[in-house]
């Protein structure tokens, strides 16, 4: 096939977001002799959507340079966009920023240009990344009308970073209505396939931030067949993507689905560019982990999201009050809480900050539940007032006002039913049947144990399982009563040595129960044997030591 033909054939797969065969002809046609410009930037494009993103950044820089070259300034803006965004996803921060000071410069060349905009959203994301929202605002005012753009791409990126913009800085419903707005110009489809994967990504995490899970849900639905229509889609957006995806499955109960959406999101986000969003994918899997009850995983999957630059709090808190390190994790959550400002970025911290303190003791948690309350009051998200019903019902009930604890508690759990989060209602029907036993209610709490019980049998939710089945005397154990004997002490940092001596037993019979423990527990060291004497009762933490 000739050169002419191939670079059609290429043209026209780009066309029907075929990208393979796109890449593969306007690649052949490369290779007899460079594409002019046009052709190299769809030439770029069918690369970054394939998840070739080196390739992609060298192709945008030629199609920069030839662009600046022939003073197409506009064009030349254009490709400095995509570059600092692709340059950026691959954590090279540095070369982003001079390729931005270097397409400033160009822009001087040709002044009142109108895709200096696509600059204005490189600088307005700086803002956003560095958590400087008002200054991001100001430079979203600073920004054209999007109205009077005839670049689809430039028009929806500014709808989208407008919204962003109102969002963080308070004004949610305004920002709601522009991120709606941004969904609307994707579902025309009149702008490019990375600018509608970079939409999509940024409208649902925005409303994942902001608990409007409905929202969430229904443009996830739209992007799962956006994704389907193109097979071959495999690039840092298409990661992203599985990452909401993993929320969602894990708030609706399907975890075994979102578990493996999660890896496949960890496996595509470090295999080259993307390595940005990876610790998100892998911050998604450590919490699944955790949920499920295995430790290890998730802890080295905590450790994974920070080795690629994801805060991974709260879960990580969480996860060592699961094993019993509550001085540690309430100091991680007073800690982090006193670095967040921004409401929305506190509205994750504070559910788990009122479990923990609650855990240790600590009076705080009251006053982490009433933010939590007077957020949802001025914020109105259907989950977000089933969070902070859950956290003042929790606190009431600690404080031991169990009758005043009922009434959030359950309007908790029909929001959190509505919004089909089974984990949720679960906990909190476990809170309502510690509040009706409390009140000497035995049967309802029984009721409601129970429906719980049979929630987290369902889910995989080991811990909260076993937690329930203690409260209901269910529990049984797969140890020996010898067995427990020596896990318990195996939890008070006994010996094998001092073990036998105590219980009159061969140091290698004492080996022998503990390889067995091991073995029945899953476990491979004698602090995972200790985390589960601690967790099922078998020894009771104040006595560890």
């Amino acid at each position: 096939m000739d050169r002419e033909a191939l670079i059609m054939r290429g043209r026209e797969a780009f066309g029907v977001q075929a990208w393979t065969a796109a890449f593969e002809a306007l690649a052949s046609a490369e290779a007899e002799r460079p594409l002019d410009t046009a052709d190299l930037e769809l030439f770029a494009e069918a690369a970054d959507m394939l998840g070739q993103s080196d390739y992609a950044v060298v192709l945008l820089r030629r199609a920069y340079t030839a662009h600046a070259e022939a003073g197409s300034v506009g064009r030349a803006l254009r490709c400095a966009y995509w570059l600092c965004k692709l340059l950026a996803w691959g954590g090279e921060f540095a070369q982003s920023g001079a390729w931005l000071a270097r397409a400033k410069r160009l822009a001087l060349a040709q002044p009142g240009c109108p895709e200096y905009a696509y600059l204005g959203l490189l600088d307005a994301e700086l803002h956003f990344r560095a958590g400087e929202f008002a200054q991001m605002l100001e430079v979203v005012h600073q920004l054209p009308d999007a109205g009077d753009s005839t670049d689809p791409d430039l028009a929806a990126g500014t709808i989208m970073t407008r919204g962003l913009a109102l969002v963080h800085n308070g004004d949610i419903t305004a920002g709601l209505a522009e991120l709606d707005d941004a969904m609307v110009a994707v579902a025309e489809g009149t702008v490019s396939a990375r600018c509608t994967g970079m939409i999509y990504c940024v409208v649902i995490g925005a409303c994942h931030e902001l608990q409007e899970l409905r929202r969430a849900k229904e443009w996830s639905e739209a992007l799962a067949k956006w994704c389907a229509a193109q097979p071959d889609f495999t690039g840092v957006y298409r990661g992203l993507c599985r990452i909401h995806r993993a929320t969602l499955l894990q708030l609706g109960g399907a975890w075994p689905d979102a578990v493996r959406e999660a890896r496949l999101a960890c496996t595509q986000l470090t295999a080259g560019y993307g390595e940005g969003a990876a610790g998100g994918a892998f911050y998604e899997l450590a919490e699944l982990h955790r949920l499920r009850g295995e430790y290890d995983d998730s802890d080295r999957a905590y450790r994974d999201a920070l080795s690629h630059g994801w805060d991974a709090q709260p879960g990580l808190a969480l996860l060592w009050l699961a094993r019993g390190h509550k001085p540690q994790a309430a100091a991680a959550m007073r800690r982090v809480l006193a670095e967040t400002t921004d409401p929305l970025r506190r509205t994750r911290l504070l559910p788990a900050a009122v479990e923990i303190l609650l855990s240790d003791g600590s009076g705080e948690a009251a006053s982490f539940a009433d933010e939590l309350q007077d957020i949802a009051r001025n914020h109105g998200a259907a989950a977000l007032r089933a969070m902070a019903g859950q956290a003042v019902g929790a606190v009431r009930l600690a404080e031991g006002t169990a009758r005043e604890a009922l009434p959030p508690l359950r309007e908790a759990g029909r929001l959190w039913r509505e919004l089909a989060v089974p984990y949720e209602a679960a906990r909190v029907g476990v809170l309502v049947g510690l509040a009706c036993r409390a009140l000497d209610d035995e049967g309802s709490a029984a009721l409601e144990l129970d429906a719980a019980r049979q929630l987290f049998q369902r889910l995989g939710a080991g811990p909260d399982l076993a937690r329930v089945q203690r409260l209901t005397g269910m529990e049984q154990s797969p140890l020996s009563p010898r067995e427990l004997e020596v896990v318990g002490l195996v939890s008070l940092g006994r010996s094998n040595h001092a073990i036998a001596a105590e219980l009159f037993l061969s140091e290698k019979t004492v080996a022998r129960h503990v390889s067995n423990i091991f073995g029945k527990l899953g476990v491979t060291s004698r602090t995972a044997a200790a985390a589960y004497a601690f967790a099922h009762g078998i020894v009771a933490r104040d006595t560890a030591g």
